[in-house]
């Protein structure tokens, strides 16, 4: 393949990676799946909210990259976005728990699809608002800010990112 190729798949692999990781930040408390449906949590067990779970990836991002005064207002509207997002998920939760509690879990197959599709709906609206404040705020990095983006990205893990490169 020639460079621009290159780039392109790159360019593509990038946005994917970037749509599922932003999900998984978003959505991983929304306990909504077919698994979870049928399970019954102990009450011992807190339910951390996605707002909660944002505000944890919010700090951990902004204490690993190390933003500078010029790019607070990026971080700043990505901040309120991701924000605004975990709200609308914890209220749709918290709709999903309350028809539970009232008796209403009685969803068919088809009623399951119908409710999958909302939610996935809802992850593609929220990742739509989602990626232009993080593409502007992207494009204010430096490298190293970027390398360390990188390596959240691909493993879902802050801390010391770009400091070690694999051979």
């Amino acid at each position: 393949m020639n460079r621009k190729a290159n780039h392109i798949v790159f360019s593509a692999t990038l946005v994917i990676v970037m749509v599922a990781f932003l999900s998984t930040l978003f959505f991983v408390n929304a306990d909504l799946s077919f698994a979870a449906a049928g399970k019954k949590k102990s009450p011992a067990v807190a339910r951390t909210s996605a707002v909660e779970h944002t505000e944890a990836q919010i700090k951990q991002l902004q204490g690993a990259l190390s933003i500078t005064e010029a790019q607070k207002e990026l971080w700043d509207n990505l901040a309120k976005v991701m924000r605004e997002n975990a709200k609308e998920m914890d209220a749709f939760s918290d709709a999903r728990r309350k028809e539970r509690s009232e008796g209403a879990n009685t969803m068919n197959a088809v009623e399951h699809m119908k409710l999958h599709s909302q939610i996935t709906k809802a992850q593609l609206n929220q990742m739509e608002k989602l990626i232009p404040p993080f593409e502007a705020f992207y494009s204010s990095m430096s490298d190293q800010q970027r390398n360390i983006t990188n390596s959240v990205f691909r493993t879902g893990k802050y801390g010391r990112h770009g400091k070690q490169k694999r051979k």
